[in-house]
């Protein structure tokens, strides 16, 4: 594994592999190792390589690059998958007298542990990058068909069994979503993965009931119930760790519809560097979360990771000297210090009445779930004036048009532009795969796009590359890996407030937003390709191009 980032950064400095400026650079918009090599990497400041034979240098042994090597059945059944998940260990070569194997766990092995596996061989231990072991041991795993046939075959407790091996595949893969599908024959399942569906399995008809039963158990549901849509809680313990999930059923014409929400750690820790706030913007948020009051918003469609910025906010401000209290529908993350109110219809506890108490609890800062229509608009409104700064989200299409929204929703423009600090509009992009990035001609990117691609390249000069995935076991193929989010930034400086006061159209905010320098969400895109998060295509296929179509 990584060691801590102090140690890192003291080996690559110190090494020469980078400067010590830019490894400052790096640990201001970073707060996590993964982030700080992100960052480097991203910036072009660093390669893998020369991250690994860092590595292995601090390790006193050899760097083995296994971004290039395939795992073979007969590698495989060189090392046992018990010791080789153990260890993390891998086999690679054997030539002569001496047996070659790679590790990001150095420390924990000793040459000794292998000498009833290669007898009369000498051991040579190498260093090797994480994601390279992660992406070789998941060829060791049985295919997920198959472990559901062994589990039938010895017809236990099928039902927890096979969901209990569905969300460890999904916990594998970063699952957000596992979704089981009735059909006329057989039951669907599929993951949603970066924002992307695809098929993970299918089980027998006969089975579901039971697996429908006990999700209904476990996440607190009528078992009798079949036609009326129903919404739940359970947790599971995985591999010694807890996994919540929320739990949504609906019935279809097929039988009825399972969708479990993942709610695990690798979203949960998210911060400001992991969500892809650049330095300008997370500057930006900063320096208007430090004060005590105001309104800040974050705006999008659903799924575009609006709750998940704020959340990264939140974590940032919540100290023990600071009065935190949300109403959140649902509260997705329970975060230590924090008072978090469900909303809940049937208690009559909706954001407008669960607002009118929090507002009596003498709080600092609020975090409202959404802001959705406009008697929860003017009591946070309100509660931004008085002495609170209120963290919202909202659906819109844009940071511009949130302000006339709101407008819509019966709030006074002199209410707005007295309280609205900044409004953050994102849409998530997957990230390329770090174990397969490649870097390519910018006309080589953009000649699949066609006329699209004519127009795009006005952003770069023809000598420019980019990155690229090209496919492995880490990222299932697919080039991409993770997701990070782009952002556009309205801030309400006073000419914008002056501005606000004459009920502006969207186009007039947007204009008045650019000309003091805050850049399209576009802009933000193109700024994440040229520095190797993600690809044109993805970014296109959120952002539309500044006036003008993205049709091919």
């Amino acid at each position: 594994m990584y060691p801590s980032m102090q140690d890192l950064k003291t080996a690559l400095v110190k090494e020469n592999y980078i400067s010590d400026a830019d490894s400052k650079r790096a640990e201001a918009v970073a707060s996590t190792v993964g982030g700080y090599i992100d960052f480097l990497v991203g910036e072009g400041l660093l390669t893998k390589t020369l991250l690994g034979q860092a590595l292995a240098e601090m390790n006193n042994v050899p760097f083995a690059d296994l971004s290039q090597r395939s795992v073979t059945k007969d590698t495989l059944g060189k090392v046992p998958a018990a010791l080789a998940r153990e260890y993390r260990l891998v086999f690679i070569k054997e030539a002569g007298d001496t047996v070659t194997v790679a590790t990001d766990t150095v420390s924990r092995i000793q040459p000794s542990m292998l000498a009833e596996l290669f007898p009369n061989k000498k051991i040579q231990l190498c260093y090797t990058l994480p994601e390279y072991i992660t992406d070789a041991l998941s060829s060791y795993e049985t295919p997920l068909a198959t472990r559901f046939s062994q589990i039938i075959a010895e017809g236990k407790h099928v039902a927890p069994e096979i969901i209990d091996e569905i969300i460890k595949d999904a916990i594998a893969f970063r699952v957000s979503d596992i979704h089981f599908e009735p059909q006329a024959n057989k039951i669907i399942m599929r993951f949603r993965v970066d924002g992307q569906l695809r098929l993970a399995g299918e089980l027998p008809t006969n089975l579901y009931e039971n697996i429908l039963n006990h999700v209904k158990v476990e996440s607190g549901m009528r078992i009798d119930e079949h036609l009326a849509p129903q919404d739940g809680a359970m947790q599971k313990i995985i591999n010694d760790s807890v996994v919540d999930l929320r739990v949504s059923l609906i019935p279809t014409v097929q039988g009825e519809k399972i969708a479990l929400r993942v709610l695990a750690s690798y979203v949960q820790n998210y911060t400001f560097a992991d969500i892809g706030l650049s330095e300008t913007h997370n500057q930006s948020l900063l320096r208007h979360a430090a004060k005590p009051f105001g309104m800040i918003l974050a705006v999008g469609p659903t799924g575009s990771g609006k709750t998940t910025t704020l959340y990264a906010l939140v974590k940032m401000l919540n100290q023990p000297n600071v009065n935190i209290t949300s109403i959140e529908d649902p509260v997705e993350y329970k975060i230590m210090g924090v008072n978090q109110i469900q909303v809940r219809e049937a208690a009559k506890v909706t954001f407008a009445r669960g607002l009118r108490s929090i507002v009596r609890q003498d709080p600092n800062i609020i975090l409202v779930g959404e802001v959705r229509d406009g008697e929860t608009a003017e009591i946070a409104v309100n509660a931004a004036l008085t002495g609170h700064l209120l963290l919202s989200t909202m659906h819109a299409n844009n940071a511009a048009a949130a302000i006339p929204r709101l407008m819509d929703m019966g709030i006074e423009p002199f209410l707005l532009a007295s309280t609205l600090e900044v409004i953050i509009a994102q849409r998530l992009v997957r990230k390329i795969c770090p174990n397969c990035r490649t870097s390519i001609s910018v006309g080589e990117a953009l000649k699949p796009l066609g006329k699209v691609g004519t127009l795009v390249s006005r952003h770069f000069s023809p000598e420019d590359s980019v990155f690229m995935g090209k496919g492995c076991n880490v990222c299932n193929n697919t080039g991409y890996s993770g997701r990070t989010a782009l952002f556009e930034f309205v801030e309400i400086t006073p000419d914008i407030k002056e501005l606000i006061l004459s009920r502006p159209s969207i186009s007039e905010i947007e204009k008045a937003a650019y000309k003091q320098g805050n850049l399209p969400m576009f802009m933000d895109g193109m700024q994440k390709v040229k520095s190797g998060y993600t690809t044109i295509s993805e970014v296109l296929r959120v952002v539309e191009l500044p006036g003008g179509s993205n049709a091919h």
